[in-house]
């Protein structure tokens, strides 16, 4: 059965956080990977509708924006074969493995005309979380690590990733385009809505 609470509990963890360490990248990239890994240890969470594969492309779901915009959760969704291209991220961000497992390469951009330099590659399984940021590393680019079934990831990010203007860089030149990446759906999960929690009976209204 699933269960949004544990989500929940993570928003308003995460906005604590964010009050708490928000001007300190280092403290909120340790607490943040705590609240995060604490989330993705259980799997019954997640609406459907924010899990499902595309047979083109991978899907990036927004599951909830800090009103603020100081931090946003996605889900990503990737079938087989999906990958993103190069790019960069230019805020905090934390990304942590749900469900099957995902591949990860970094990169260094050397200037214009110079291929992008390759620094290092591993795969996240599930549990695993990975941190990006312009001051520990921010290129990279990510692929399901499986063949025959989907991956899904749970992001957090120090602003609304959706909105922020970012970029992908040309693996042979380094040739730099700007992009936005907005999100695969138009409506998000209703957190607040407790009367569907088991022993909870809803309470008339109007």
């Amino acid at each position: 059965m699933t269960t949004i609470e544990p989500l929940r509990s993570f928003v308003q963890d995460m906005t604590r956080a964010v009050e708490q360490y928000g001007q300190d990248e280092p403290a909120m990239l340790r607490e943040g990977k705590k609240l995060l890994s604490r989330l993705i240890a259980r799997d019954d969470w997640l609406p459907q509708e924010f899990a499902l594969e595309h047979p083109d492309t991978y899907r990036q779901y927004l599951l909830y924006c800090d009103p603020l915009e100081r931090f946003s959760v996605v889900s990503f969704v990737w079938g087989p074969g999906h990958t993103t291209p190069v790019h960069d991220h230019t805020v905090w961000g934390l990304v942590g493995v749900l469900r099957g497992a995902e591949s990860c390469e970094e990169y260094e951009r050397r200037g214009d005309g110079q291929p992008m330099r390759k620094t290092g590659e591993h795969i996240v399984a599930p549990g695993g979380i990975d941190a990006v940021s312009p001051t520990v590393g921010d290129i990279h680019t990510v692929s399901n690590a499986l063949a025959d079934r989907p991956s899904v990831s749970i992001h957090v990010y120090g602003a609304n990733i959706g909105a922020v203007k970012r970029h992908v860089y040309a693996r042979e030149t380094g040739a730099v385009k700007t992009f936005v990446s907005g999100y695969s759906n138009s409506t998000i999960p209703n957190l607040w809505d407790r009367s569907a929690q088991p022993g909870k009976d809803a309470t008339p209204s109007g």
